[in-house]
């Protein structure tokens, strides 16, 4: 075999030198699609969106921990006889009011 011929029959083997010929991974030399940065995107909005959905399922459950533990003794207390119905109804009528907002006017 000539030099000749060793010489070209690199050049040809060479081409098709795995994904990373002629400019790069992408076979047509251009680079990546225009469109790629959406699916990180997408991702991060999916795991923000979950974290965001356990924060505030977590919020909501501590804020109503003390009223239904209110309502709980209250139950305990008319069913052991110690209130009357009506007394029971305005208190828990009492205990499931939301509270008024921060800087909020009173009203009387």
């Amino acid at each position: 075999m000539s030099i000749n011929e060793t010489v070209a029959t690199i050049a040809v083997a060479g081409d098709n030198w795995g994904p990373w010929r002629d400019n790069g991974p992408w076979h047509d030399g251009g680079g990546p699609p225009a469109f790629w940065p959406i699916f990180p995107i997408l991702w991060f909005l999916v795991i923000a969106g979950i974290i965001t959905a356990i924060v505030l399922f977590g919020r909501r459950r501590a804020a109503e921990g003390p009223r239904q533990a209110g309502e709980a003794r209250l139950a305990e207390r008319y069913a052991a006889g110690d209130i009357d119905e009506a007394e029971y109804r305005a208190r828990r009528e009492v205990l499931r009011e939301k509270p008024a907002k921060p800087g909020a006017p009173k009203q009387e």
